[in-house]
């Protein structure tokens, strides 16, 4: 069978640029699914950029729809050597005068000196199995401690002690060459950390490091008394185990760092700062978002009679996902919740510019609302918290927005997903018939050579014998 080496060669035809001209033709019909697929990629997109946006915006929400936001509170002291103090939400405004006369101090026991600190110190013929125990008067249950011969020494001794973490810390002070002691600290403060020890089984042992601390006898000493604070809160005396107390008011803890010679002057107060700083990020985050939905649905008029939409428009314009998601937050935004004068955010100074929509805060009447009427600004915000309070209904919206699973973009991301998808299979499938109907066209092109060669051979072969015949009449 004839064959070509080249497309066109057999019949002389351009067959080649035929079949490319073919080709082309056959893949325009990928260009709107391809066009489809970019369109819905940048949808896919959008959604990415605007859940972005309401993310930053829900966590402003969140924020300001918590009640650690308001009522906040500063505390200055007029002795901060000797006393500081911090404070949560429910501290009550104020000034309080405090003395300390004396600092809590956790108790600790010294031993006699011993020449070495890895000698065993226990006795090794009594054959009773060693225990340690170690009790304080906090109520906490005794440390009670194994030691074999080898760990009787100082060394051996505190490394048990403090391997069973308790609360007591174990230490070795060498004194000189061929002297060491053992001391031991109350991890805690006050007299409810005084520690006892006892040794039974090994009473040589209990001869060196035994202490009851009810009586204060045994072999080791007290270094430090444990001891605690003792002061007076607006003249009345107390007294408590810890340098850190807060139990004496609601919301105030005070830090204990020395005595005082002279009363100090606590003063609580109001402090707006974070509830301020919250509702403007809470608008910033919500004028954002505000610029984001402008831009993902820009429009530009196009020209008279034109069918085609100005390439400058936004990917989600007439996005029904959308336009739900900024219409709820609008309408969220202009509630009314709480009672009496301070029911909107409009009663505080934060309302809506008619021609952007975006927030504006009036920082004077925002300041006098929170330092004058801080429990009714809470409560329109936060509510209870659940279903009432305009922050509290803001996050439930963007709850429901935002949701990994069932949230309003993610449904709408999964619709664009399965699109794409479906688009997919059909590119592949159009671009298979493609291919078939190239591959049939060139097999036909190809036959359509050959034939052409051979007819072209044939021609050749009947004029040169026409010729010859014609040449052999005429010498005759």
């Amino acid at each position: 069978m004839a064959t070509v080496s080249s497309l066109g060669i057999g019949s002389g035809l351009d067959l080649s640029t035929l079949l490319d001209n073919l080709t082309t033709a056959e893949k325009a019909r990928l260009t709107p699914i391809t066009t489809a697929q970019t369109k819905y990629s940048a949808q896919l997109t959008a959604y990415g950029t605007m859940q972005s946006a309401l993310q930053t915006f829900a966590d402003a929400a969140t924020a300001l729809g918590s009640a650690k936001t308001y009522g906040t509170t500063t505390a200055t002291s007029s002795n901060t050597t000797a006393l500081s103090a911090t404070t949560t939400t429910g501290a009550a405004a104020g000034k309080y005068t405090i003395s300390v006369g004396q600092l809590a101090a956790s108790q600790s026991l010294i031993s006699a000196s011993q020449t070495s600190n890895t000698a065993a110190l226990g006795s090794t013929t009594s054959g009773n199995a060693r225990t340690l125990t170690i009790s304080q008067g906090d109520g906490s249950k005794p440390l009670s401690i194994s030691l074999t011969d080898s760990q009787t020494s100082l060394t051996g001794v505190r490394d048990a002690i403090n391997k069973a973490g308790g609360g007591v810390t174990a230490s070795i002070v060498k004194v000189s060459d061929s002297s060491y002691k053992l001391v031991l600290s109350a991890n805690n403060t006050g007299t409810d950390s005084k520690m006892t020890l006892s040794v039974t089984g090994d009473d040589q042992l209990n001869n060196i490091i035994g202490y009851d601390s009810s009586n204060d006898t045994g072999a080791m000493t007290e270094n430090t008394p444990a001891a605690n604070a003792q002061l007076t809160f607006n003249g009345i005396s107390l007294e408590r185990q810890s340098n850190t107390i807060s139990d004496i008011q609601d919301g105030i803890t005070l830090n204990l760092a020395s005595t005082t010679t002279a009363d100090a002057t606590l003063t609580i107060a109001k402090d707006t700062s974070t509830a301020s700083t919250a509702i403007t990020t809470f608008v910033n985050a919500y004028n954002s978002l505000q610029d984001t939905f402008s831009n993902l649905t820009k429009y530009t008029a196009t020209t008279v009679n034109s069918d085609a939409q100005d390439t400058s428009n936004g990917v989600l314009l007439g996005d029904s996902t959308l336009r739900s998601i900024q219409t709820q937050l609008k309408s969220a935004i202009g509630v009314s919740s709480g009672s009496n004068s301070v029911n909107t955010l409009a009663s505080i100074g934060i309302t809506s510019d008619p021609t952007t929509g975006k927030l504006v805060i009036d920082s004077t009447k925002l300041s006098t609302a929170l330092t004058s009427t801080t429990s009714a600004v809470q409560t329109m915000m936060v509510g209870d918290g659940k279903t009432t309070g305009i922050m509290t209904n803001i996050s439930n919206l963007n709850a429901n927005f935002l949701n990994a699973n069932t949230g309003t973009i993610a449904n709408a991301s999964t619709s664009v997903n399965n699109t794409l998808k479906q688009l997919t299979k059909q590119y592949n499938s159009v671009n298979d018939s493609i291919n078939d109907t190239i591959a049939r066209y060139k097999t036909q092109f190809t036959a359509l050579d050959v034939s052409i060669q051979k007819l072209n051979s044939t021609a050749t072969y009947l004029t040169q014998q026409f010729e010859a015949m014609s040449s052999s009449s005429s010498s005759s």
